[in-house]
C-alpha cells in the first residue's frame, strides 16, 4: 500500500533527531541552467569514474582520479575519440590508474555516445538538465541504451554526482518498496521501474519535493540508522 509523504517524513524524522536533524542530511539537485552549463568533458570523468567504481573501492578509484585526469587528457571529448586502439591498450597498461583495459575502453565509447547527443542537442548537459524528472527512468535506460557499463545503479548514480535530480534504488529504497509490497520481482523490470517511478511523482506532488530529496527521505526511514 502507497503511505502518504508525510508519513515517509514523520518516520525519517525520529529516526535522524527530527526534523532538524533529519532536514541538515537532505540534499539538493542542481538547476537545469546548471546542468546545462556543465562540460561535455565532466559529464564523460563522471561517468568513467562511475564505471570504475562499480565493483571496486570507491576510495581506490577515488586517489587514482587525477592520474585518470591527465592520462585521458582531463576527459577532452575530440581527444579521447582521436586514440587509436593501441594507445587505448597503452594508457590501459598505466600503473597509475586501475588496469582494467575492458572500463578503459568505455572511456571512448562513452565519448562516442556523448558526441553524438551534442550534436543533437547542442550539449550533452543541456540533454540531461531539460529531460522530464517525471520519466527520469527514462534517462537512465536511454543511458544504458547508447552508452556502455550505465546499466543498473552505474547510470543514476553517475546522475545524482553532476546534480541531476534522480531517485537511486539503494537497498534501502528497494526495502521500503518490497517491505511495503508495491513491487514484487524483479527491480529492474519494466513494472516495477514503472511502479516506482509514479510513486515518486505523486510523492513530489504531495511535497513539492525533488526525487533527490524523496529518495534519501526514504533511505534514511529504513534500516538500522537511526540516530
Amino acid at each position: 500500500m502507497m503511505e502518504k509523504f508525510s508519513d515517509i517524513y514523520s518516520r525519517a524524522a525520529k529516526r535522524k533527531g527530527g526534523k532538524k536533524g533529519l532536514e541538515s542530511l537532505v540534499s539538493q539537485p542542481l538547476t537545469v541552467k546548471q546542468i546545462s552549463r556543465i562540460g561535455d568533458d565532466r559529464f564523460l570523468a563522471e561517468i568513467s569514474k562511475k564505471i570504475f567504481q562499480s565493483g571496486f573501492v570507491w576510495r581506490v578509484v577515488r586517489a587514482k582520479w587525477p592520474a585518470f585526469e591527465e592520462i585521458f587528457f582531463e576527459f577532452d571529448i575530440d581527444k579521447i575519440l582521436m586514440m587509436p586502439p593501441d594507445m587505448i591498450e597503452r594508457k590501459a597498461s598505466d600503473e597509475r590508474i586501475i588496469r582494467n583495459l575492458r572500463k578503459v575502453k568505455t572511456i571512448q565509447n562513452n565519448a562516442l555516445m556523448i558526441d553524438e547527443i551534442r550534436r543533437e542537442h547542442g550539449s550533452f548537459g543541456k540533454w540531461v538538465a531539460h529531460w522530464p524528472t517525471d520519466n527520469i527512468i527514462g534517462l537512465w535506460q536511454e543511458l544504458k541504451k547508447r552508452g556502455d557499463r550505465l546499466g543498473g545503479n552505474t547510470g543514476p548514480y553517475s546522475l545524482r554526482a553532476l546534480g541531476k535530480d534522480t531517485f537511486i534504488l539503494s537497498r534501502d529504497v528497494e526495502a521500503y518498496f518490497r517491505n511495503f509490497k508495491l513491487i514484487d520481482g524483479g527491480l529492474n523490470t519494466k513494472k516495477s521501474l514503472s511502479t516506482i517511478q509514479q510513486c515518486f511523482n505523486e510523492w513530489s506532488e504531495q511535497s513539492g519535493r525533488s526525487l533527490q530529496e524523496i529518495s534519501q527521505i526514504i533511505a534514511f526511514g529504513v534500516g538500522d540508522n537511526y540516530v
